[in-house]
């Protein structure tokens, strides 16, 4: 069976946004709130997980002993290191800063047979 097209509503709704009065402004202001909520929501959600995402990256601390990384802790939950001076059960004494640290390597040749 056939389903006839409904030309009345095409019609009413056609005339609605071709010559707007009052309830035809306001569905067309509806259309319009709904159609930017869509395209801007993503949008504003993506920009507030990077932002959340920055934040928690500054919170973040690994530790020295073990590397497991944790957030507003003193010590490690893993093994215990304390997170605030550095000292932990296999850590190393001192720690040297990267920009004044100078690596001496050798090269050995070795005879393969």
């Amino acid at each position: 069976m056939e389903r006839k097209i409904p030309w009345v509503w095409i019609v009413l709704g056609g005339l609605l946004l071709l010559a707007p009065g009052t309830f035809g402004r306001l569905f067309l202001d509806l259309a319009e709130g709904l159609t930017l909520t869509v395209l801007v929501l993503p949008l504003i959600l993506g920009i507030g997980g990077f932002v959340g995402w920055q934040l928690l990256q500054r919170r973040l601390k690994p530790c020295p002993a073990c590397g497991f990384v944790s957030s507003g802790q003193d010590s490690c939950p893993a093994c215990g290191a304390s997170l605030t001076d550095g000292s932990g059960p296999s850590s190393p004494a001192e720690f040297i800063d990267a920009s004044t640290a100078t690596i001496d390597v050798e090269v050995v040749d070795e005879e393969r047979n």
